[in-house]
This record gives C-alpha cells, structure tokens and sequence, in this order.
C-alpha cells in the first residue's frame, strides 16, 4: 500500500482490517432503508466491523424500461443523509450527473460513479470538486491497470480520497468472471481497492429483462478476496432478497451477512 490512508466518516481506509460498504440494491421505500440500516448498525457493532451504509436513489440502467428506479436524488439524499444523523454511521450511494454529484454531496459521504460512467471526465471532475470521498466502479470493460487512468484523473481534480472498486469484467454474452489478479495489480499501483463481491456475480440482463446472477457465489468471492488483499468490501444486502425490487438475485440474505463477516474478517487476520 502506498497511498496515504484517509477516513470517510469514522471509518478508515487502508487500516490495519478492511472497512465495509453495506446496504440494498435500491431504495426501495423509507421505511425499508431504516429498518436495513438500523439491522446492519447492530451487526456492524456486534462484529466490531466499520461500514458504510449503501442504497441506490436511481436505478438508472436497469435492463428494461418498466424496471424499478427509486424515489430520485432529492428525496432519497433526503432520507440517507437522515439515516448518518440519526445513526452515526456514513452513507454512500451512486450519481450519475454532475448536478446529481452536487445534490449527493451535501448528504452523503461517499460518492459512488457506476462502472458504465467510470470514464466519463465530466462526472469524475463533477464529484471531485464537491470535496467528498469518491468510489469508482471500475468498468466491465477495462483492465485492472487502466484503473491508473481514472485514478489520475480524480488526482488532476484535486481528489485524493478515493477507492476504485473491482466488480468483475464481463466475460462473454451474460456473465461476468472476477480475476483475483485484479485486486493485486491494482494494489500494487498503489491504489485503495474495494471488491463488490455481489456485482460480480451478476448475469447482466441474463434473466431477458431483468438481470439475473449466481447470489450463492458472492461469499465466496469475498472470502477469495480478503485471502488476496483489499482495503474494502462491498457487498449488496437485503432481508428478502427473492422479492427486492432490484438485482435481488445477487443480494446477500440478512440473515447471512453477519456470520460472513465474522469469517472474512478471521480470513484477513489468518491470511496478512
């Protein structure tokens, strides 16, 4: 590791365990984001993990157009920037328009650019310039050292806490494959990697219109990544996954996280 470590919030990136991005696909209702983050405040307590509470305002690409999107930026900035008063516990989610990045910024702590976006210069400089920490989806589509690009330019924007995010690199029609190699030549440029083991499990657009996805592999591929080396983990989480509004294929039960958790943070320990 050779960037300098940072905090979002309380939480630390590049400590000596890796911090957590938590949280459902979306937005789904206001009611359903409390509950969410208050069951996953107590997890994080109980288990001593730091997280940062995730949902999605916009389902901007979903597959089809009768998808479900969410409440928009105003309101559900509205209610994520409620949730880190009340709770204490940071909130990101994703933009996708530099006026979006302004509206997310007086909320949130982490600004999240999804994969589709990570190369689109207007919306990296966008977030930069609102001062909060950026996580950069990286691309379906790019290898893990074109990364350094991206990272460049946040730095030209004047950002320097930031984490790029591996999401696996689509791998045929309706898959995608995550390369562990990947987090190691991207911590060996230096830069602060989160693995999101739930996207990389996805099917995009596998199920026709909607996307599907291989939900039981995502443990695996989180205890994979921690053996490896990551500075963060990010993974999806609902408490009915078969009826979530969005991506529930790939979403990680409620019921299931906490355990996770206990053993991925016993696999770092064990494995640096």
């Amino acid at each position: 590791m050779s960037f300098e470590p940072f905090n979002i919030g309380q939480v630390p990136v590049g400590g000596p365990v890796p911090f957590f991005i938590l949280g459902p696909c979306a937005l789904e209702s206001e009611s359903f984001a409390w509950e969410m983050a208050r069951s996953l405040k107590e997890i994080a307590e109980r288990t001593g993990i730091h997280f940062l509470f995730k949902a999605s305002f916009d389902k901007a690409n979903r597959t089809s157009v009768g998808a479900f999107r969410g409440p928009g930026p105003r309101e559900g900035c509205r209610i994520l920037g409620e949730i880190a008063k009340e709770l204490g516990v940071p909130v990101t989610t994703d933009i996708h328009t530099a006026e979006q990045a302004e509206i997310a910024a007086e909320y949130v702590d982490l600004l999240q650019i999804p994969s589709f976006l990570c190369r689109q210069t207007d919306l990296l400089e966008a977030a930069a310039k609102t001062g909060r920490a950026v996580n950069v989806k990286k691309g379906q589509f790019l290898a893990p050292w074109d990364t350094v690009n991206i990272a460049g330019k946040l730095r030209a924007f004047g950002c320097e806490r930031f984490v790029l995010t591996e999401r696996g690199t689509t791998f045929g029609y309706n898959n995608l494959v995550a390369d562990m190699r990947s987090l190691y030549w991207m911590r060996k440029e230096g830069l602060p990697v989160v693995f999101d083991a739930t996207h990389s499990v996805q099917r995009p657009g596998g199920l026709g219109g909607s996307t599907g996805g291989d939900g039981e592999l995502a443990p695996v591929l989180a205890r994979a990544a921690v053996a490896t080396g990551v500075d963060g983990l990010f993974m999806e989480v609902h408490s009915d996954p078969a009826n979530a509004l969005s991506d529930g294929p790939n979403q990680i039960p409620l019921e299931f996280i906490e355990d996770l958790l206990v053993k991925l943070i016993a696999i770092h320990h064990a494995s640096h």
